[in-house]
């Protein structure tokens, strides 16, 4: 075997540029992509049908045919070009070449693995080995013609009958054999090679300290104990993935290269007509059917779009038969990946290409000859360069592209869509860039709409100008702290661009509930699958749990600074759901992202469940209208007053909206836990005295049944805080946030100011006022539980008498004031002993003052 005319030969397809590296160093820390593709070789021809003897005229002649025709379409400088002959292996008298030993016109058939390997190429493409060979082969092939004319004429004439008679293309072979295994039906998981894999390797290194470096020794040792040519090849593949590396120095010219697969052993590396030539006689001393196959490979420096018409092979690999069907398998780029900035050869073993299926092999590798594509419907070059790309990982993610079938995308109305979906959870991000000449400009994600969910992603892109980009995606397993890999690549073709307003930066990628939403206690929901258009300038969001949960939620805008940004959201959570409140005091596209943590575990970090845009085009709120500052991240009822014993609350929701300018919050408390209430209002950037407007807020306490009864003195946007006694401690812990919204004009008074004295089960009928009227009556009607004495004590006091129902009846005089009191005696020893309940104030009538 061979490998002369690769002497001068580029192998551009064995390599990775630096445009893969790029990616491998941005998705590390953010979603990273992968290094990049193995190293494939750019062989212009099959070495095994090259022969050692060859001279030095026939490699410069051949050099100078076909110098021409391969041109600089792979970079190769013109004098190094070199052309592949034409060839076919012969057979006997088959349908597999219609009985013509010339062409091959159908699906290669298994033939005698020990048959020695044919190893110069003719002109006219016919497999020899000298001028000796030629001759003998010629008197023979003479004889055989004279003597077997007839019986050849015969069965080709039932071979066309039968052709005529079948269903099946004459291209296509049809024979009565069991149907190729899938990969995943042949090996359904590779963990069954573990000891197959660790004996090749081993013997291997064994192999290398005793400087063995035979075929046949080698093969023979490696595949001891193999019970099975699918054992036998698996050993072979392990050792040529672990013990030969790219020979990137000789492909720089730092080194001589080495072709014939001794030297490769020796050296340990090769190029990619080096493993597929190893891999070849290895097979060959284990009894494997094996073939060499040349085409073109979609390696480094590959761009979707190019094209490979008219142009030589750069890329060999391997075809082997196992139990009479045919596999496909690529050594070189199952080894690993080149980088080129420090040249130096990557370990980075790809299963993947070990017996790939061929209609996943086809996206990247075209052999020359059609029926090394193992189809049952063989592609064109045409629409093998329109396919799209798809890096290992695609298929190992188990991943289907469901839109486009093609890697060029045009936009329709601005637009275009990218869409996928998968068995199993998988975590999605891109990038973008835009195409100048040889130039790349990185965009912002901006431009994009990603959602994804258990099962499918779609991808929306919204390019800003008309143009050329290009789109790569990467992805990951679902629940796997692993970085990003690259998967498949795009063009996008933008003729005109949509008018849009650029859309808000999503650190976390997806748009809508992530899809392990689940696993952190969400429902799923149809939340943000959509863009969320809004116009009224506000949003409401329940998301459903499974689990109580503790939810923070971040709003982001352009003109949003993060002190606004908080005063834009309301959060309550609930046992089985939560809701997040929102305002728009800007039109545009906002960003509501969504934190959770179980609420039990207080030492869990928050992760992010959910990404949602809003788009804010009509009823945008008034600055003054947003939401008061300090909100804690529990309004409304919830989780925290369930804890604390309290129940059926008439205001289930955080916003209280009253016409009136007064509303009464009622709610059970069967654990009789102490409560008080602060309530406060902000004027511009100054908040409103809470000791102030405390005195507009009463609790009445009707045996568990507690009311808060609220009197606003103006409209406008009110924070009510609720606190609670719930443990020996002396704080009270704020248990929820109400906000109260106002619209009336009126100006209701304060309540009267409480005493320590006025305790639980005492109701204050009337008056309900805080204020009163100077110099006038006022009936007074209260109900103090154990109270032995009431009265009213002003300028004058006066007893309020006892009715029958338990309640204090009586009038008092206000006079001039300042102040009335309501006092009582509670002490059983005296009713002497006065203490006050509570104070209101005596004030001047409007038209007096």
């Amino acid at each position: 075997m061979c490998f002369k005319m690769c002497l001068k030969m580029k192998c551009f397809n064995c390599f990775y540029t630096k445009r893969s590296d790029r990616h491998s160093n941005k998705m590390t820390n953010s979603p990273s992509k992968a290094s990049g593709e193995p190293p494939v070789h750019t062989p212009t021809s099959q070495p095994n049908l090259r022969h050692d003897q060859q001279s030095k005229q026939d490699r410069k002649e051949t050099a100078k045919t076909t110098g021409s025709k391969r041109g600089q379409a792979e970079g190769i400088p013109k004098e190094d070009a070199v052309v592949l002959k034409e060839w076919s292996f012969k057979t006997s008298e088959s349908s597999i070449t219609g009985g013509k030993t010339g062409q091959m016109t159908a699906r290669p058939q298994p033939v005698n693995a020990k048959e020695p390997i044919k190893s110069f190429v003719s002109e006219k493409g016919d497999m020899m080995d000298t001028d000796e060979e030629r001759s003998l082969d010629k008197r023979r092939e003479s004889k055989e013609n004279s003597t077997n004319r007839l019986k050849r004429k015969n069965t080709i004439t039932k071979e066309k009958d039968s052709r005529k008679s079948s269903t099946t293309s004459s291209k296509k072979l049809t024979l009565n054999r069991p149907r190729r295994k899938l990969k995943k039906d042949l090996i359904p998981n590779p963990e069954v090679f573990h000891k197959i894999d660790t004996y090749a390797i081993n013997a291997g290194r064994e192999l290398r300290i005793k400087k063995i470096f035979s075929v046949q020794a080698i093969t023979q040792t490696i595949t001891e104990g193999a019970s099975s040519d699918l054992d036998k090849l698996r050993a072979i593949w392990i050792w040529l993935c672990h013990y030969i590396e790219y020979d990137v120095k000789g492909y720089l010219g730092l080194s001589k290269m080495v072709y014939s697969p001794e030297q490769v052993i020796l050296t340990g590396r090769a190029v990619c007509s080096g493993y597929s030539s190893v891999c070849l006689q290895m097979c060959r001393e284990a009894g494997i059917e094996c073939r060499e196959v040349s085409g073109h490979g979609k390696g480094a420096g590959y761009r979707p779009g190019q094209s490979y018409r008219n142009i030589e092979s750069n890329h060999s690999w391997n075809a082997v038969c196992l139990d009479g069907q045919w596999y496909l398998l690529d050594a070189c780029w199952g080894a690993g990946n080149v980088d080129l900035d420090n040249r130096a050869f990557i370990k980075r073993y790809k299963e993947y290409y070990f017996l790939t299926d061929p209609e996943n092999f086809i996206d990247s590798h075209f052999p020359e000859k059609e029926e090394w594509q193992l189809l049952e419907s063989p592609i064109k070059i045409e629409e093998f360069e329109k396919r799209v790309l798809k890096k290992p990982d695609f298929y190992t993610l188990n991943l289907t592209l469901n839109h486009p079938k093609h890697f060029l995308i045009v936009t329709e109305n601005g637009e275009a869509t990218v869409s996928m979906s998968f068995p199993q959870l998988v975590h999605f991000t891109y990038q973008i860039s835009q195409l100048s000449g040889k130039k790349t400009q990185e965009l912002s994600k901006s431009i994009g709409f990603l959602t994804s969910t258990q099962q499918s992603m779609k991808l929306r892109l919204m390019p800003p100008k008309p143009g050329m980009y290009e789109l790569e995606l990467f992805a990951r397993a679902g629940n796997t702290p692993k970085t990003y890999n690259w998967i498949c690549s795009f063009q996008l073709e933008c003729p005109s661009p949509k008018i849009s307003e650029e859309l808000p930066e999503n650190p976390h990628e997806c748009w809508g509930l992530q899809p392990d939403a689940t696993s952190l206690g969400l429902e799923p929901c149809n939340y943000g699958n959509e863009i969320i258009s809004l116009e009224s300038g506000s949003f409401r969001l329940v998301l459903k749990t499974t689990r109580p949960l503790m939810v923070l939620c971040e709003l982001s805008h352009k003109n949003l600074d993060k002190t606004l940004a908080k005063k834009c959201l309301a959060i309550q959570p609930e046992p089985d759901q939560l809701t997040c409140s929102v305002l728009c005091p800007y039109y545009g596209y906002y960003r509501l992202s969504v934190f959770v943590r179980d609420w039990a575990n207080e030492a869990d970090s928050f992760e992010n469940a959910g990404n949602f845009l809003l788009h804010c085009t009509a009823g945008a709120v008034s600055l003054n209208e947003l939401f008061p500052s300090g909100l804690s991240s529990n309004c409304g009822p919830g989780i925290k007053t369930l804890e604390a014993g309290l129940f059926e609350f008439s205001h289930t929701e955080a916003l209280v909206y009253t016409q009136q300018g007064k509303c009464d919050i009622t709610f059970q408390n069967r654990q009789d836990i102490d409560l008080f209430c602060k309530l406060s209002k902000e004027e511009g950037d100054q908040p409103a005295s809470q000791t102030t407007l405390s005195n507009h807020v009463l609790f009445t306490h009707d045996g568990s049944k507690v009311t808060i009864s609220i009197n606003l003195p103006e409209s406008g946007v009110y924070k009510l805080g609720l606190y609670g006694k719930t443990s020996l401690k002396p704080e009270y812990p704020l248990l929820c946030d109400y906000i109260l919204k106002n619209t009336s004009i009126n100006k209701w008074p304060p309540f009267p100011r409480m005493y320590g004295a006025w305790k639980k089960g005492s109701v204050l009928f009337e008056p309900r006022a805080g204020q009163l009227e100077a110099s006038s009556w006022v009936k007074f009607c209260v109900q103090v539980p154990g109270a032995r004495r009431v009265s009213v004590c002003g300028d004058e006091s006066v007893d309020l008498q006892l009715s029958e129902n338990g309640v204090w009846e009586g009038k008092a005089f206000t006079g001039r004031g300042p102040e009335l009191h309501l006092a009582a005696s509670l002490s059983e020893a005296s009713n002497n002993t006065m203490s006050f309940l509570m104070a209101f104030s005596v004030v001047e009538p409007e038209h007096k003052k």
